[in-house]
Order: structure tokens, then C-alpha cells, then sequence
């Protein structure tokens, strides 16, 4: 697939995840997600020659400078790609990102240990993570699968499924649907005791 083939691909995923996307012309300038994922794919083939990988490390940083999104050269990351808002995204070095895969901001894909082996976690096809989202070692995240805005996910989750709070607990899509509503007379909200 050609450089630019891979760029339109790009902003049509833009365009299908965000519905403020007004136009490729202005997208292709204004969205630094797109700039950052631009910018890993470039450092990322560098990153597959060990006397590039500095120069790969280089650039990378000064597009977390540019754009407030660091991507590991290292992290494998499909097609369609989009992260959304950006600032604040950290992707690390093990992670690896499916097709069509959407990151809101402050999203962390995080690591757990020191050691040299996988230990970042594993985004399959069409998984959306909210704001604030931390997903915490070589885990996976099965496709079609959504986590929630500032949950804390340190265990696998199945396809399908939606996995919120802290830390992360999944449900199936068809559970979470069907669980009861928090009913509010029940709810005690911890700030009425401060």
C-alpha cells in the first residue's frame, strides 16, 4: 500500500470516528492524532534497523513534543488508527493496536514490569478506550470491546465486551445492557461526608 493510499485511509478513519471532522484538507492539518500516528509509522520502520532505532527514538520525542502523544517506534498499531483529542496518549514499546481502534485522551497503554518481554497490552479490531483510560500489562482487550473512561484494566477482556471502574471489570456487551440502572435513593454520594 502506497504512503498515500495509507494517508487517505488515515483521514477516512477520521472522518467515520469523529463526527466534528469537517474535511480531509482541515483534518490532515489540525489533528495532531493524525500527526503523531503519521509519525509512528515512519519511526516505526525505522525501528526494524538496529542503527535507526536512535534517530527513530529522536523523532519520536519530538513529535510528543509537537503533539503531547508519545508512541513507542517499537508498538505495532494497525490500520485506521485514530486517537481523538490526543493530548496526554502514551503508547509503550510492546503494545500492539488492531485495525479501526479508537484513543480518546489521557489514554495510557502501559506496561507493569521492567523486564524485556511483552509487557504492554494488546488492543484487538474496533476497540474503543475513553478518556483517561489505563490499561496495564500484556494484557488483551478482545475486539469489539470498549473500555471506559478512567477505568483501570490490568486483566484480559473477552470480545465484546465493556469493562469500566477501577480496577476494570468486564461484562459481556449483552450483560452490561442488561444490568439494573444505579438507583439514585439508594446511591450515597461519598462528597456528602467531606
Amino acid at each position: 500500500m502506497s504512503i498515500f493510499s495509507r494517508i487517505y485511509e488515515d483521514l477516512q478513519g477520521a472522518r467515520n470516528h469523529d463526527p466534528a471532522a469537517r474535511s480531509d484538507l482541515e483534518n490532515f492539518f489540525a489533528y495532531s492524532g493524525l500527526h503523531a500516528i503519521w509519525a509512528h509509522r515512519v519511526t516505526h520502520k525505522m525501528w526494524q534497523h538496529d542503527k535507526l532505532k536512535a534517530p527513530a527514538r529522536l523523532i519520536s520525542q519530538m513529535t510528543r513534543f509537537l503533539t503531547g502523544i508519545e508512541i513507542h517506534p517499537g508498538a505495532k498499531i494497525g490500520r485506521r488508527f485514530f486517537i481523538d483529542h490526543g493530548m496526554g496518549v502514551v503508547i509503550g514499546e510492546t503494545a500492539e493496536i488492531g485495525d479501526d481502534v479508537m484513543l480518546y485522551h489521557q489514554v495510557t497503554l502501559g506496561g507493569r514490569s521492567l523486564a524485556k518481554t511483552k509487557r504492554h497490552p494488546t488492543l484487538g479490531d474496533r476497540v474503543v478506550v475513553g478518556a483517561g483510560a489505563k490499561i496495564l500489562g500484556p494484557i488483551t482487550i478482545g475486539a469489539d470491546s470498549a473500555v471506559g473512561a478512567n477505568a483501570v484494566v490490568v486483566k484480559d477482556a473477552p470480545d465484546n465486551s465493556i469493562v469500566t471502574g477501577i480496577p476494570g471489570v468486564s461484562r459481556t456487551r449483552g450483560e452490561a445492557e442488561k444490568a439494573p440502572a444505579v438507583d439514585p435513593a439508594e446511591y450515597v454520594d461519598p462528597a456528602m461526608w467531606i
